[in-house]
């Protein structure tokens, strides 16, 4: 695998034909926010006749709009005259926290503890399942320029990651309520397999029975399929999932599915077809972003070519409040046409996919519509999941707001409360 960051990734845009003022903003840019590409996704995925507007292009190269425009210009500045490190640093260091880096209670809410001390490295905000994030699974095979945890690539001091599987088995044993076990990152297919093995085989063991599904966040069917194919300990990683499955495990591997065209190729075929023969489920989600998806086909075609593959549509989220928000967020209201549309043109077996869904402090909600009451329109939203079970299945009512492009930016309609809110102020539920 060839990796392109930096002025390597610069000259790999250089290369392909990008002009010098697209090169600048390159450099801007990614001074800020977190750029990563490899050879597979550079030569498989993105069509360069088309860039800088191709759909694969947008989700993993850098553009101007996707800082505010006096971050842009101050970088851009301190840039332009060889300002020193320490400057730029500092203005770097800023923008980075006024964009939000860990949404959603992801250090302040989630973080549980164990004999007294928190566990920086994983999460657990739903009763049944808990986040793992190895810290030798940090990082990703590329880099989509929406991701909501690009503070983990950024070299951030509140990077979250557990070095040894201790103390996840130990939080474990002491939350039998826990059925759901996920592995997350960064991508947890960018281990080698015997690194793998090291975090995952605890997970069998006899007195974590009530674990009963393990998962692994990964977008590696999409970014590098040879994961599963061809690398040196492809076949390693394969028996390793059939031994979870043979020892009675439900196996789910979340592929992160942006755009149709990752499911096209013939490395990404190959690749799923291995996966699920060893028994495991392979489930699609991403949200729903400006320049790369925003449109009804791509996600039609998507859950139809998922259902050929044999792989089931599971969620259409909405971008996250962070970082690069303003360029990729998609106005909720703007979201659930698209998602109408979207599953009124597939069939039934498509139709298990969620939309569009926000992931906010309190839990998962989705926008079930916008109907007209007492002569009023109105957004009908209801909680999926939630940190406090008793809201799971909670329907509410929001104004109508062809702007709001988050939950946080909803005002409750007369006669309705939105759940978290207390006043102004959202309150925290701890289900664990």
């Amino acid at each position: 695998m060839k990796l392109f960051t930096g002025h390597r990734l610069a000259e790999l845009a250089r290369h392909r034909g990008m002009s010098d003022a697209y090169l600048r903003d390159l450099r801007v840019v990614s001074a800020v926010l977190p750029f990563r590409i490899n050879d597979y996704v550079a030569d498989e995925l993105i069509d360069w006749s088309a860039a800088p507007d191709d759909p694969m292009f947008r989700l993993t190269f850098p553009h101007r709009d996707m800082l505010p425009p006096s971050v842009f210009t101050a970088v851009a500045g301190l840039l332009d005259t060889g300002a020193a490190p320490a400057a730029l640093a500092e203005t770097v260091a800023a923008a980075r926290h006024a964009m939000n880096p860990h949404p959603g209670g992801q250090l302040e809410d989630n973080v549980p503890t164990l004999g007294g001390e928190p566990v920086l490295g994983l999460q657990h905000k739903y009763r049944e399942t808990v986040l793992v994030f190895p810290s030798q699974g940090q990082t990703c095979h590329s880099y989509c320029g929406y991701c909501f945890r690009w503070a983990q690539f950024v070299g951030s001091e509140t990077r979250q990651a557990l070095s040894a599987p201790d103390r996840m088995t130990g939080y474990l044993r002491e939350h039998p309520a826990v059925t759901d076990l996920l592995f997350t990152g960064g991508d947890p297919m960018i281990m080698r397999t015997a690194v793998l093995r090291s975090w995952v085989e605890p997970f069998l063991a006899a007195d974590l029975e009530h674990v009963t599904t393990l998962r692994f966040g990964t977008k590696a069917l999409s970014y590098w399929p040879a994961r599963f194919t061809s690398d040196p300990d492809a076949d390693d990683l394969l028996r390793l999932l059939e031994q979870c499955v043979a020892a009675g495990r439900h196996v789910a591997v979340m592929a992160h599915f942006s755009h149709p065209r990752e499911l096209e190729t013939a490395a990404a075929q190959r690749a799923i077809e291995r996966v699920r023969a060893t028994g495991a489920v392979i489930r699609a989600q991403a949200p729903l972003v400006a320049h790369v998806n925003d449109n009804a086909e791509s996600w039609a075609r998507l859950w139809r070519q998922c259902v050929v593959a044999g792989i089931v549509p599971y969620y259409m989220f909405v971008e996250r409040d962070t970082g690069a928000r303003s360029y990729f967020e998609v106005p909720l209201t703007r979201a659930l046409r698209i998602y109408v549309d979207a599953v009124s043109r597939v069939s039934g077996l498509a139709r298990t996919a969620r939309g569009p869904v926000m992931s906010t402090h309190i839990g998962k909600i989705v926008v079930d519509g916008a109907p007209t009451i007492h002569g009023e329109r109105v957004l009908a939203l209801r909680v999926l999941q939630a940190r406090d079970p008793a809201l799971v299945g909670r329907q509410f009512f929001a104004r109508y707001d062809r702007d709001a492009c988050w939950f946080d930016d909803l005002e409750p309609a007369p006669g309705s409360e939105i759940p978290g809110r207390s006043g102004d102020r959202a309150a925290v539920y701890c289900g664990h």
